[in-house]
């Protein structure tokens, strides 16, 4: 038997020759933009040229100034002093949807405003800017220890957050919100603005900004012009203001430079926006369960959805038009999944975090520093190996049966139902039900019982199969009314319930009376969705919720543990929708050796992609003539036009949109994805492998000026051209 020092000595031995494998210079991280000032030597060390101060700083003069939170997940940048937002086509893709119908098909053939007055309100859509940043864990934490119960701990939190979010408001007369970082170790304020009054001013047709579709999304190479563009209008003061046609677009008194010099292997970026979500430091235990459960049946389950709604969208415009916003976003974490399962083994990431844990149960033993460091990892363990059956049950359920919509819109009925308990009169009650349903459209607009109904009979075969013994009565029930006949059951089910359509719904409020609930309650989808919303209720959500309330204990102590285990290393905190930055260099992919890829794309290559039989790889023609007649304007580079480039910066979720930034700060691209081979970043940062992908900008000028005919939005931008593009421009 090992002694506790031998084993750490030999722990040490394992972890040292693990470093010394990591290629030298190699970067990751997602930092506070408060905190860039820790990293100024390194990064000017690494080719920065301008001061930390410009990057981010208090007295509201930084680039952060320059930053949006594009909607609820995306970022975006101001280009221009009046507002003008740059951002990714698939981030616009809901808003454009939104907007688009069989007779104004902005997805088929692009919008570009003429001028300000065309620009196109989007509702519902918001920009938020983060003016400052303040680290208020002192205020947060303050005679809070770190294993006191996170059901107290959480209360006293709760009451300060709401304390100090009061006082910040009301000394900046802006918004703010406190979040935590490292698992509620740390407590940031974020003081900002979010402006309502958001306008669609330019978005290229899918043949160039959705191009590739699923067999290109997360790969590297890549061919889309992956960008959209927006602009933020403010009220008389400049400050947030709902929509008016008397509001004026916000005046910015920070926006970025546009460089079209280009880049070369080796030069410096940045990448400045609102990454996701990450968990860098967590358990082998709980990422075992991203491996082997997650990942694997979301993956599966989609797998199934998105065939069938690509045959089916492929049979009408009108279910294109349905279905394509949807798509694209189930099959971003379908393929994304993927990949990071990839990377994962590849890497052998669980079997590397069991090293790292036997490092640090070593020092837990011996350690004085973290009293309760020692028992962390076991408790741990033995929460994740309880927990693994229920989460299989509850990720099928989720993806499986959830991933039919006629169930899913179970949920939306459920204030409908509760209408019959509330004791109204019949008009009251025909009133209250005709509002309820009328908020239903945007659902319907969006949705075809037949593409539906086959989604069901693939997941129903799938749910019963993995799920045996945790099937509702209700399920079985139908199944075997049906003949056990998939294919009939779901023929009944989508024929007889009121929730496939609309009309049907608005028939029923209005003539509905007090004694109708048996109607309601004798849905048959209505039926599958309160018994599968029962089961979860009885088995599996409080059990879950208590396994997640241990874990998050768990992580903050485990987190803080591996703090003090590595004073000297500087730890960033995980991704958590917040304002980060990265930075890395512009890098060939090169997971198996020597660069595999180039680190550039061009429009040749986009071209040479060209199949007219298909609606992912279809060039549009007017882009295939600019490419013939080499009409690349001022964009192109002695003939040949680029398209995409990769770099090392660390990115996630959310980051879709951001500025990638060369070593002045002046926007070089926009980010838009991450390599098929280094998707696991979200979880462990491979130098070769993770790479950010990001439209040049100049193919984004050049499609807009050339492909667009929207030259008015490139004279308000601020562009720095090399001196021989400048000459040409004069002539």
């Amino acid at each position: 038997m090992q002694t506790g020092s031998s084993l750490l000595i030999k722990s040490l031995i394992i972890a040292f020759l693990i470093f010394c494998q990591q290629p030298v210079g190699a970067k990751e991280g997602m930092w506070i933009p408060a905190t860039l000032k820790d990293h100024e030597k390194e990064m000017k060390s690494m080719g920065l040229e301008i001061p930390i101060d410009q990057l981010y700083n208090a007295s509201g003069t930084g680039l952060n100034n320059a930053i949006v939170l594009f909607g609820r997940g995306c970022t975006g940048e101001i280009i221009s002093s009046k507002g003008l937002i740059l951002t990714n086509h698939h981030c616009g893709y809901g808003s454009v949807q939104g907007l688009s119908s069989a007779q104004q098909d902005y997805f088929a053939n692009g919008f570009w405003a003429k001028n300000m007055q065309g620009e196109l309100p989007c509702k519902g859509l918001t920009v938020t800017f983060i003016r400052r940043m303040e680290n208020v864990t002192p205020q947060i934490l303050e005679g809070l220890k770190d294993t006191l119960r996170d059901s107290f701990r959480d209360t006293v939190i709760g009451l300060r957050i709401a304390a100090l979010e009061k006082e910040f408001r009301a000394k900046t007369g802006l918004d703010v919100s406190v979040k935590p970082y490292f698992d509620g170790n740390q407590y940031w304020a974020a003081i900002s603005e979010t402006y309502r009054d958001i306008r669609l001013v330019g978005f290229p047709p899918n043949g160039i900004g959705a191009f590739g579709g699923d067999v290109e999304n997360w790969i590297w190479p890549r061919h889309t012009g992956d960008f959209s563009m927006f602009r933020v209008y403010a009220g008389g003061d400049n400050r947030p203001a709902d929509y008016a046609g008397s509001n004026k677009p916000y005046h910015a008194e920070q926006f970025f430079n546009i460089n079209t010099s280009g880049y070369k292997e080796g030069d410096f970026t940045m990448v400045y926006g609102f990454p996701g979500t990450t968990k860098e430091y967590i358990s082998s235990y709980e990422l075992s369960q991203v491996y082997n459960i997650s990942d694997p049946i979301s993956i599966e389950a989609r797998s199934r959805r998105l065939g069938i709604w690509s045959k089916h969208m492929g049979w009408t415009r009108s279910n294109f038009l349905k279905y394509t916003s949807k798509r694209a976003g189930v099959a971003n974490g379908w393929k994304k999944w993927q990949g990071e399962l990839l990377g994962l083994k590849a890497n052998d990431v669980v079997g590397k975090k069991l090293a790292d844990e036997k490092i640090f149960q070593a020092w837990a033993d011996t350690s004085k520093a973290v009293s309760y460091a020692a028992t962390i990892l076991p408790q741990m363990r033995t929460a994740a190996e309880i927990a693994s059956p229920l989460l299989t049950q509850e990720q099928y359920i989720r993806e499986a049966v959830l991933g039919v919509e006629l169930i899913q819109q179970g949920a939306a009925f459920e204030n409908v139902a509760g209408c019959f308990r509330l004791g109204l009169s019949q008009d009251a009650l025909r009133d209250t039900l005709t509002k309820l349903i009328a908020g239903m459209e945007g659902f319907y607009k969006n949705y075809d019982p037949a593409t539906d109904k086959d989604v069901f009979i693939s997941l129903m075969v799938l749910y019963f199969n993995k799920c045996t013994a945790w099937v509702p009565d209700e399920f079985k029930d139908q199944y075997r009314a049906h003949d056990q006949d998939v294919n009939v059951w779901a023929a009944d089910v989508y024929k007889t319930s009121m929730l496939t359509s609309i009309a049907q719904l608005k028939d029923f409020a209005a003539n509905a009376g007090t004694a109708d609930s048996a109607k309601l309650l004798g849905d048959p989808a209505w039926k599958l969705y309160n018994a599968i919303t029962a089961l979860r209720k009885q088995k599996i959500t409080p059990a879950l919720k208590d396994y997640y309330s241990r874990m998050r204990y768990l992580d903050r102590l485990y987190t803080n543990a591996q703090m003090e285990e590595h004073k000297n290393k500087t730890f960033y905190p995980d991704a958590n929708l917040t304002l980060r930055l990265a930075y890395g260099q512009v890098k060939g992919l090169d997971p198996e050796g020597p660069a595999k890829y180039s680190f550039q794309t061009t429009l040749k290559e986009v071209v040479a992609l060209d199949d007219t039989a298909s609606d992912i790889f279809r060039v549009p023609q007017k882009l295939k003539d600019l490419y013939a007649a080499k009409d690349y304007g001022q964009w192109g580079v002695n003939g040949v036009m680029p398209v995409a480039f990769i770099a090392s910066n660390h990115t996630s979720g959310g980051n879709s949109g951001s500025p990638v930034l060369n070593a002045k700060g002046e926007l070089i691209g926009t980010n838009f994805d991450r390599a098929y081979e280094g998707t696991m970043s979200d979880y462990y940062f491979d130098p070769t492998r993770c790479r950010n992908i990001s439209v040049d900008i100049r193919y984004t000028l050049f499609i807009i000026d050339k492909f667009g005919g929207a030259g008015w939005l490139i004279d308000e931008m601020n562009i720095v051209k090399p001196k021989s593009n400048a000459a040409r421009a004069k002539k």
